[in-house]
């Protein structure tokens, strides 16, 4: 078992450093079981649809490489390579429609492990959408939860600060490889979330960086944690696009409110108005929505400091419905069609349950959306 989940995560490894193949390609690699085939055949690749060009592209590149060499390729630039078949890989992003094939880290990795929740925002925020930031940032991390941003300038750069110093720690996603900073002026943030917090990047190192890089680093922030706040942007903003993904992988998703009059505020005001987000004033709102979450983050907000990675842990009970799914999957493991039939839970409470299991390492997501028991 542990040779087959080694192949696998060569086999994405040394593919997803090829320039041109993409999430699909590696899909249908992974489901045609690849590694156990000659990958510097042509045959190999039109086998599972890829045009000729591109074939003879694809062997010619794994010919000449080595998939043990591609494994360590960032491990030498200081970082940690993550895949889908390995630890400490986070088991919410399986959840996610197109969860990444490799991550790369640089930190704390532990902060994976914890709940967390994402703030985002305006690259110009106000003194308001500052103040309102700082709070919430800090408040969070206080109670043990670990804040995600995207490292940009203004919201996300005051969210990862605030985050810093409390019990729960930041985890910065990155447009770029791991071993490159953007924006360049928040150079000094950069270092600081790589020594107490977290660097996440899904860009392979020497990727040139470009639009698309964005989208999909909002889309991880998203999967990451189990709540989005907005506190200030416009209609159409990275903000707006991390909201869009948090609502279609079912998350809770948080605006806050600002004047009306203020231009910054009219992404959270739409939000609120179409009903796609709740109203936030502070991290109370959170915890009444999702009554999980704080008793999920207690061990970590009994945590002394957040750069010395002790905290008490604690067997926290299980609630009833939890330990209902859990009786249910003891028996197989089953889709969240199956629960949902089974439990009679609706469907919402569901995931927010399956999701706390998950970051409880209660079960696991597996391929084909299954849960199981861990």
């Amino acid at each position: 078992m542990d040779d087959c989940r080694n192949a696998k995560r060569n086999l994405v490894m040394a593919l997803y450093d090829i320039p041109g193949i993409g999430w699909h390609t590696i899909d249908k690699a992974v489901k045609q079981r690849l590694w156990m085939k000659d990958l510097g055949s042509m045959e190999t690749w039109t086998s599972i649809g890829v045009r000729m060009e591109q074939a003879e592209k694809f062997a010619l590149s794994l010919r000449q490489m080595n998939l043990e060499e591609a494994s360590i390729k960032c491990s030498e630039e200081g970082g940690v390579p993550i895949t889908r078949y390995g630890s400490p890989y986070p088991a919410v992003l399986e959840q996610i429609a197109q969860p990444p094939w490799v991550l790369y880290a640089k930190g704390r990795l532990e902060l994976l492990d914890r709940p967390i929740v994402a703030i985002v925002g305006t690259r110009l925020p106000t003194a308001y959408g500052r103040e309102m930031t700082a709070k919430l940032a800090q408040e969070l991390s206080d109670a043990g939860i670990t804040g995600v941003s995207g490292l940009a300038r203004g919201i996300d750069s005051r969210a990862h600060e605030a985050a810093l110093g409390g019990a729960g720690g930041t985890i910065a996603v990155l447009p770029t490889p791991i071993d490159t900073c953007y924006p360049p002026q928040n150079l000094s943030l950069y270092r600081s979330v790589g020594d107490k917090g977290l660097l996440l990047s899904e860009t392979p190192i020497g990727t040139k960086l470009h639009p698309g890089q964005f989208h999909q680093r909002n889309r991880i922030i998203a999967g990451l944690a189990c709540a989005t706040i907005v506190v200030e942007g416009a209609r159409k903003s990275g903000s707006m696009i991390t909201a869009k993904f948090a609502c279609q992988e079912n998350r809770e998703l948080f605006a806050v409110p600002g004047p009306i009059s203020s231009p910054k505020s009219d992404g959270p005001h739409a939000l609120i108005r179409g009903e796609r987000a709740r109203i936030l004033t502070n991290i109370d709102d959170i915890f009444e929505q999702l009554l999980w979450l704080k008793e999920a983050a207690k061990p970590w907000s009994r945590t002394k400091s957040a750069g010395d990675g002790t905290a008490e842990q604690t067997q926290e009970p299980l609630k009833p419905e939890e330990g209902k799914l859990l009786a249910l999957l003891r028996d197989r493991p089953m889709s969240i069609d199956e629960l949902h039939a089974l439990s009679g839970i609706p469907f919402g409470h569901l995931n927010a349950l399956l999701l706390n299991l998950c970051i409880k390492r209660k079960i696991g997501l597996q391929p084909g959306s299954i849960y199981m028991i861990l």
